[in-house]
């Protein structure tokens, strides 16, 4: 398999030169079934499952019968509390509940290698040396940069997390940081580009080899 190249960069974005990349991390050919269900799985640990409605027996009042049983001419009613009178309880409504499911490590890895390899095999893969941003929190340095760059969409990958880095990134609406411990599939995959710090190679290699 022909070797996977990165655009290796300085801190003011210039290009100087090329760094080679693993084809076993950054050469898998994607799939897209396998990359939906790993993005189906992130977003079902995401969701809060709070959603809650009251059912008949736990909406306040309604215990007394509203009118007796037969002779008002009306149709039969046992409480106001019935989900076919207003302010009734809710029949079949959600309750607070996980929708997480389980999916096997392997795919899970799997599907980051193949997130990965779908912006390295289309050349939208960037080794950053450094970055500008570094003692205080600049949007405008960032935006410089990756103007620089030709691009506006992008998912800045870093060793460790970089608060420095992330509040920069906070009024830019297509750009996020993320710690190589964080790097997930739908983040990689909801961005143009990558922008992986140079000192995160060996962390990202380190974790899809575990």
């Amino acid at each position: 398999m022909e070797a996977i190249k990165a655009k290796l960069i300085d801190s003011s974005a210039n290009i100087i030169g090329e760094i080679e990349l693993p084809s076993d991390l950054y050469g898998v050919t994607p799939k897209v079934g396998l990359l939906h269900e790993v993005v189906r799985w992130q977003m079902a640990r995401w969701r809060a499952g709070t959603a809650c409605t009251k059912t008949r027996g736990e909406v306040r009042g309604g215990g007394r019968k509203p009118w007796p049983q037969k002779h008002t001419g009306r149709a039969r009613q046992g409480s106001i509390r019935a989900p076919q009178w207003v302010g009734g309880g809710v029949v079949h409504g959600p309750k607070p509940r996980s929708y997480e499911f389980k999916l096997n490590k392997k795919v899970r890895r799997l599907g980051l290698k193949m997130a990965l390899s779908s912006r390295a095999l289309a050349n939208k893969v960037y080794v950053a040396e450094d970055f500008p941003v570094k003692d205080k929190p600049k949007t405008k340095v960032l935006k410089n940069f990756l103007d620089t760059l030709g691009i506006n969409d992008a998912l800045i990958v870093v060793p460790e997390r970089n608060l420095i880095l992330e509040k920069s990134a906070d009024n830019l609406p297509k750009v996020k940081v993320l710690a190589v411990e964080g790097l997930n599939v739908y983040d990689i995959l909801n961005h143009q580009n990558l922008i992986l710090a140079k000192d995160a190679l060996p962390k990202i290699e380190e974790r899809l080899r575990r």
